[in-house]
């Protein structure tokens, strides 16, 4: 399973690609903001700092809501640089603009996902990656998780090469579970990466061998 990290914080970046398990990025322009960043020069030059951090894919998202801005600003982002993956919202227009990318070689990626169907239709539209938020389906009593796994069904019964991203992903149990269904791709906090480290046996017992260590050693 892929592991990318879903902020446009560099130096959160920094820190996950120095983990040695980062395999991508994917941001919004939510999280554009939360850092500072403004105006369309200052986010295009961001996502190139980013690309220059991370090795792998690097979703950047277009704000039009029309087929021709989809895809003016798609193309734009594009020439940026060859790890960018364009980012489109599920919607008519989104599946519309999917389709063009993917007929050009481009990769892109279907973000909103909330719905089996959905999904579908971004598999038939020859998307890159697939973005069924489990965050925000758990927030609305509803199982992010159980979306996942209709969605693998449906991808394995007909060999669809889509891949799963799940998103919205909240805390290290998410990732765990993600990949226990078969989720691709999970992209979320740098901080529910790093709790996979945490076990409190792992804590007790290096303490233990250093105590013993040090007591051998005086």
């Amino acid at each position: 399973m892929k592991f990318f990290i879903d902020t446009a914080n560099l130096n959160e970046i920094k820190a996950a690609q120095a983990l040695g398990v980062l395999d991508g990025v994917t941001t919004n322009p939510s999280l554009m903001a939360k850092e500072g960043i403004t105006g369309k020069n200052n986010i295009l030059k961001h996502y190139v700092d980013i690309c220059n951090i991370v090795h792998g894919d690097v979703s950047a998202e277009v704000n039009a809501v029309d087929y021709d801005g989809m895809i003016r600003e798609g193309e734009e982002l594009v020439d940026l640089h060859p790890q960018i993956v364009v980012k489109l919202p599920m919607t008519k227009e989104g599946i519309m603009a999917c389709k063009y990318f993917s007929d050009k070689e481009v990769k892109t990626n279907l973000t909103l996902v909330f719905s089996a169907g959905q999904a579908l239709l971004a598999a038939k539209a020859g998307a890159t990656y697939v973005s069924p938020f489990i965050g925000r389906l758990d927030d609305i009593s509803t199982d992010g998780l159980a979306l996942v796994e209709e969605i693998r069904e449906i991808y394995d019964n007909y060999g669809y090469e889509t891949e799963i991203l799940a998103a919205s992903v909240r805390h290290t149990m998410h990732i765990v579970n993600c990949a226990k269904i078969g989720a691709d791709v999970i992209t979320g906090p740098l901080s529910a990466i790093l709790g996979l480290l945490k076990h409190p046996l792992t804590d007790i017992g290096l303490a233990q061998f250093i105590a013993d260590f040090e007591k051998g050693n005086k």
